[in-house]
């Protein structure tokens, strides 16, 4: 009986059928195998989009925005979107942690320290809070020092100046944490807004996420920064912009110091700096001279790893001198070196020499006290 189906009663038809059939139920086993020994997942939840879910990029353009008009915008050229340096992306090596990440007291996780514990150091990446602060001054050198630190294979750092706690306080230390790059636990955040010195509320805000917080401030004589500072400023203004000597004098340049004006103001270091030490010990502070970054970047580079308890690893090996801008750029292992955008190194306006003398002479005893309070002789004039 054929069915209908020659093919069945011939030996070699019905050889080939009995060979198809039996991969057949072999295919249907297998099948029928793994749908038991894999898990079995229900439906996905709908995804509720957080303020945490927001791309890095997007929280960055938000605080663009709200900086726009800020004189400070500048400092950041765009080059690390997010913060992260393409230098020293391997995966750190664990080890154990004794005394603190880098050598640092651990923070004070009950008032909003760094998050993750300090015991053995897991691979674990996540956005964490700053372990260092750039705090100041601004036109001292704060973006080069930044830029010089991202060199460290152990350092990360968000793009822009983040102004958390002088304009953004109000928006919680969880936004400010979720702008920080993602890093492992052996590796350390740094943040830099130089506008935190001259901030009156900043040193107990500061103290209030981190007691161990170490802390890092950039200077350079009062008055060169001052011109530097006017010089940023009548670039972006340009018209009807007063003269140095107007806007650093009372009375058409005739009268005492104005002292109101924030060129002038900032140069107050011991001022500023009495705050900060009404809060932080003198040994969580450090300071670079904006002078010496500029002509030993590599010398003053090793005192802040030092600082800070990272290994040495930035040299002098690092940096290319650039006498056209009068910066030292930096050598990354290619051809072209890297040097800071070209808001930086802008040509000063000529400003009469009785002015600078006035200005030097007005600064004097701050200088000296400011040397006093510091314990370094910055040499100026």
């Amino acid at each position: 009986m054929s069915f209908g189906v020659p093919w069945l009663t011939d030996p070699t038809g019905l050889k080939s059928f009995l060979v198809i059939m039996s991969f057949l139920l072999a295919a249907t086993r297998h099948a029928s195998l793994v749908s038991r020994t894999e898990p079995e997942f229900g439906p996905k939840p709908e995804m509720v989009e957080s303020a945490n879910d927001v791309p890095p990029e997007d929280r960055w353009k938000e605080l663009f925005q709200a900086d726009d008009a800020s004189d400070d915008v500048d400092e950041y050229d765009g080059e690390y979107p997010g913060g992260l340096d393409p230098v020293g992306d391997q995966k750190p090596a664990s080890r154990s942690i004794e005394s603190g990440v880098h050598g640092l007291a651990a923070p004070n996780l009950a008032a909003g320290g760094a998050s993750g514990s300090y015991g053995t150091v897991d691979q674990e990446t996540m956005s964490r809070l700053p372990r260092a602060i750039i705090i100041g001054v601004k036109k001292g050198g704060t973006r080069a020092l930044l830029e010089f630190l991202r060199v460290h294979p152990k350092v990360r750092a968000p793009g822009p100046e983040v102004h958390f706690f002088d304009r953004h306080y109000d928006r919680g230390i969880d936004w400010y944490r979720s702008l920080m790059p993602p890093t492992s636990a052996d590796q350390t955040t740094i943040e830099k807004t130089p506008s935190y010195f001259v901030t009156k509320s900043a040193p107990a805000r500061v103290y209030n996420m981190s007691r161990s917080t170490r802390l890092i401030v950039v200077v350079r004589d009062p008055v060169t920064r001052a011109v530097s500072d006017y010089t940023q400023v009548a670039t972006k203004r340009r018209r009807d912009q007063r003269s140095f000597a107007e806007m650093a004098f009372l009375d058409n340049a005739t009268g005492p110091v104005a002292t109101s004006w924030g060129a002038i103001k900032i140069g107050l270091y011991a001022k500023h700096l009495e705050r900060w030490l009404g809060v932080f010990p003198r040994a969580q502070l450090h300071f670079v001279s904006g002078e010496r970054l500029i002509d030993s970047p590599a010398a003053e580079m090793t005192k802040i790893e030092d600082f800070l308890g990272l290994e040495r690893f930035v040299t002098a090996g690092h940096f290319y001198f650039n006498a056209t801008k009068g910066f030292p750029c930096l050598l990354r292992g290619g051809p072209v070196p890297h040097c800071l955008g070209k808001t930086k190194g802008r040509l000063h306006p000529s400003v009469d020499e009785k002015i600078l003398r006035r200005l030097r002479s007005f600064y004097r005893p701050f200088n000296e006290k400011f040397y006093q309070m510091t314990g370094i002789n910055f040499g100026w004039s």
